[in-house]
């Protein structure tokens, strides 16, 4: 989590602030997590194991089912360059991230 945060820290602008969005998972949560002075962290009331009240949840598992699965890696990097290319490739399409995101329900449909 720490690693994690200190790379969005990298990416923030100058001058600009990020507010990240968490549920409660236990790592997300520690007295261990480090946050950097340009991050503020907003903890959601969100039971735990409900992915479908998390859409970063269902972003992961669009990534899974139509990218990053049914493949052989040669090693850690090939993975971690796999992975980088298909997120690029995603936000490069915000309308597919807005209806990976989208819930029938929360609309009264």
């Amino acid at each position: 989590m720490n690693l994690h945060l200190a790379e969005i820290g990298e990416m923030v602008s100058p001058g600009k602030h990020a507010v990240l969005l968490l549920d409660q998972a236990g790592w997300h949560l520690s007295g261990d997590v480090a946050v950097p002075d340009n991050i503020t962290l907003l903890p959601l009331p969100l039971p735990p194991k409900c992915p479908e009240l998390n859409v970063m949840e269902n972003v992961w598992q669009f990534m899974r089912d139509n990218w990053l699965s049914n493949r052989v890696f040669q090693d850690h990097d090939d993975i971690v360059e796999h992975c980088c290319h298909h997120w690029n490739r995603l936000v490069d399409q915000p309308w597919r991230i807005m209806s990976i995101g989208l819930r029938d329900w929360a609309h009264g449909s």
